[in-house]
């Protein structure tokens, strides 16, 4: 925390992250990583297949964020992130209850239209901007307790969600869920407020265009970087439950199980990459998050036994729980806090493009192939990829006053 902040400051910087956790907890953790868990139901109960029940998280992502990504970004610079953020957990609600009522395709890419909106508007974006508003030198700690945020909903959403599924079914289960997202993500951000020297902390670097952003290699190589890493994390865990529960024949608890345990590690992830990102280089930590996401997604895929499956599980969940947290921190070092919204917005944008074609295209070439395999080769890739990208970044951002 800083210490020029008076009293009253800390408890609203402290608010902040609360407001973050439960926010990314309930639109990213409940949602994100909550809703794959369905698609084998949509799968039994309707007959579609893997593309079609992954294709309703890439349509709409692509449109979302090609439409309303870069705006958003401009509408968190402009009025803060409190207010964007308050429309986004209503909307991402909203969605998982629309679902519940999906019998035909229109509904089905109508609930998750609003699903991706809710995601651009709630979560990630107008979390790091509020954090990085915040926390100047803890920055990196304040990220990794938020987004802790995503580990816990994600790790909570799969046994809650097996309780109302045998309780109320799948489509009661998924009216459940959305009304605790916004019990539980409301209140906080109705509170939360934003800090009174924004303006100070923006101009106490030189001005500088997004136009110069723009024309700086840096900025392309971390939005190639991080499409790539969120593109085979999106492809993995798009497609982990189709794998495990159609492809493998695990009985729907042992999945639940597996999906929780990946989420338990990314907990592990974002506490352990947080305090990294604050003693290392952020490039640093950046590769080894990549890396790691490489290396783990073939465990998972070859591994022969529960035992084996649980611990690839928690290996691919540290590499996850760092991804998401990383970006922010880079962009903060390489471009500092005055176009921070607007610069998120664009690479969010990218990442979001990445994170919906993805899954779907994995999931396509297993409906062609009958096999996870080569989606599985090109998921690694992708991964590698991102890392060597990441590796050309410089290895200090030239002015850090900011971070």
């Amino acid at each position: 925390m800083s210490p020029e902040l008076d009293p009253r400051e800390r408890r609203y910087q402290a608010l902040s992250v609360v407001t973050a956790f439960l926010a990314l907890f309930s639109i990213v953790g409940f949602a994100l990583y909550g809703l794959p868990r369905f698609y084998p139901f949509l799968v039994e109960d309707l007959g579609w297949t893997r593309q079609q029940v992954t294709s309703g998280n890439a349509y709409s992502k692509i449109g979302v964020a090609l439409v309303f990504g870069f705006l958003a970004g401009k509408m968190v610079d402009a009025f803060g992130p409190r207010r964007l953020m308050l429309f986004g957990i209503l909307i991402a609600g909203g969605a998982l209850y629309a679902l519940s009522e999906v019998r035909g395709p229109a509904l089905f890419y109508f609930a998750y239209f609003l699903n991706a909106l809710g995601y651009v508007c709630g979560g990630p974006l107008p979390n790091q901007v509020l954090l990085s508003r915040w926390f100047t030198k803890a920055r990196g700690r304040a990220m990794g307790v938020a987004y802790l945020g995503i580990g816990v909903g994600g790790a909570l959403v799969p046994l809650v969600s097996g309780y109302l599924t045998a309780s109320y079914g799948w489509r009661g289960a998924l009216k459940i869920l959305g009304l605790m997202m916004i019990v539980i993500a409301l209140p906080p951000a109705l509170f939360v407020r934003e800090p009174l020297r924004v303006a100070d902390q923006a101009g106490s670097t030189p001005a500088v265009s997004l136009g110069a952003v723009l024309r700086r290699p840096e900025f392309y190589l971390l939005a190639l970087g991080s499409m790539m890493s969120i593109g085979a994390v999106g492809g993995t865990i798009q497609n982990m439950a189709l794998y495990l529960r159609l492809d493998r024949k695990l009985a729907q608890a042992d999945v639940d199980a597996t999906l929780a345990w990946i989420l338990a590690g990314s907990l592990i992830g974002r506490v352990l990459m947080g305090w990294l990102a604050d003693r290392w280089t952020k490039k640093r930590v950046m590769i080894l998050i990549y890396v790691i996401v490489a290396g783990s997604i073939p465990l998972i895929a070859l591994a022969p036994d529960a035992q084996s499956l649980r611990a690839a599980a928690i290996l691919f969940g540290i590499g996850l729980g760092g991804d998401y947290m990383i970006i922010p921190l880079m962009a903060a070092e390489l471009f500092g806090l005055a176009l921070m919204g607007r610069v998120m917005g664009i690479v969010l944008t990218a990442d979001g493009v990445a994170e919906a074609i993805v899954p779907m295209m994995v999931a396509g070439t297993r409906d062609r192939t009958g096999s996870y395999d080569q989606g599985f080769q090109v998921l690694v890739g992708l991964a590698l990829l991102g890392a060597a990208a990441v590796s050309l970044l410089p290895r200090r951002a030239e002015s850090t006053q900011t971070s």
